[in-house]
């Protein structure tokens, strides 16, 4: 399975750099404000290839989910979540919205579940950037417009969320994790979720139970160590983690020998500075269990 990784835009090469994370030291200086985020630019659709990434052109700061408005207004991708409704797609969308896609119920460390829906493309790495702990696909849609009447379905029938903050999935980081537990459970939740499905034959989308397979590292959950939530803000000043593991956006790491989960989704659309940085921590206490 691939190893996690921070995706950053250099900004004046416009550049995408891809940087190894677990077993790796990561250093860096938070540029400006606490208050400064900037567009994170878009996804351009294309009916005759892949996929493209677009920073943004004007380098704009973010008004609203990570870009500017005019970004926003460009971003075609919004469309997809509602194309099951409207019945309608658009030709730069058609060649994604029309592959296959999974159904999965994926469970967080706080126990929690949610539905959601991953292109065929994007069946393994969709969960992993989830931040899941344990995860089951539980259908197979021959599109996105079926697989999204199903996500619908499990949500308005077992009141299954189909979101979940990142926050709080940080969060649950710092208690203890039983993942064999929350693995049974995730099990017999999706049964329950392949046979509300079954009887509801939902054309073009068949129930199936298939595991995910998580990323390396993450047994690092299971050892009996105090993990307590990282005492600094990751978008000011400097830092030096040496990663563990990663989980979705947040990252088990060690400073000085302390256990801290790092939420570094609160680096979207911020300006940074790789290098040799350390981190200049107050003293915590450790959470009591």
């Amino acid at each position: 399975m691939p190893s996690p990784q921070l995706r950053v835009l250099d900004i004046d090469t416009e550049q995408i750099e891809f940087h190894e994370l677990v077993g790796r030291r990561l250093g860096f200086r938070a540029l400006g404000a606490s208050t400064d985020r900037y567009c994170t630019g878009r996804t351009a659709f294309r009916a005759d290839g892949p996929p493209r990434y677009v920073p943004c052109p004007g380098r704009e700061r973010a008004v609203g989910s990570g870009q500017c408005e005019t970004c926003a207004g460009k971003d075609s991708f919004r469309f997809v979540h509602t194309v099951h409704r409207s019945g309608f797609v658009s030709r730069d969308l058609e060649k994604h919205v029309m592959q296959p896609h999974w159904l999965y119920l994926a469970a967080f460390a706080n126990g929690a579940f949610k539905i959601g829906t991953a292109a065929d493309t994007r069946k393994w790495g969709r969960l992993a950037e989830q931040g899941a702990i344990s995860a089951r696909y539980v259908a197979h849609a021959d599109d996105g417009k079926a697989v999204r009447v199903a996500e619908d379905l499990v949500t308005e029938s077992m009141g299954l969320r189909q979101a979940v903050r990142s926050a709080a999935k940080a969060a649950s980081l710092c208690l203890p994790i039983d993942v064999e537990k929350l693995d049974a459970a995730t099990a017999r939740r999706a049964a329950q979720v392949r046979e509300m499905l079954t009887g509801a034959g939902i054309a073009g989308c068949t129930p199936i139970d298939d595991r995910w397979t998580p990323p390396v590292g993450r047994e690092a959950l299971s050892e009996n160590v105090s993990r307590v939530a990282y005492p600094a803000d990751v978008a000011t000043g400097s830092h030096g983690l040496a990663i563990r593991t990663c989980v979705g956006q947040a990252v088990i790491a060690t400073v000085d020998d302390d256990t801290y989960v790092v939420d570094l989704a609160a680096l979207k659309g911020r300006r940074i500075e790789l290098g040799a940085f350390t981190s200049d921590l107050p003293a915590v206490q450790s959470a009591l269990f």
